[in-house]
């Protein structure tokens, strides 16, 4: 997931965490899919709204989306909007 978000976005910034074992038992977890969470920070994000991003993350990640992925939560940013955030 780490290398296709790299190659793809170009990111500034990429943390990506494993919640699945928060998700035990779940419907998901069972057929091998995890749980992820992802801060991102890239330039590629400038222009686009939240769903424009979001696309983008979806289209790289499309192989992995089902079988490897079940759920995925993400905080994507521009570089501007995380220098706000932190000021």
């Amino acid at each position: 997931m780490h290398q296709l978000l790299t190659l793809e976005l170009s990111p500034v910034s990429l943390n990506i965490d494993d919640e699945s074992a928060l998700h035990a038992g779940h419907a998901g977890a069972a057929s091998g899919g995890g749980h992820y969470r992802i801060r991102m920070i890239s330039e590629r994000f400038d222009g686009l709204g939240k769903l424009g991003r979001h696309r983008l993350v979806y289209d790289c990640l499309r192989e992995m989306m089902q079988k490897d992925i079940h759920a995925l939560a993400m905080t994507l940013l521009t570089p501007a909007e995380a220098a706000a955030s932190e000021a």
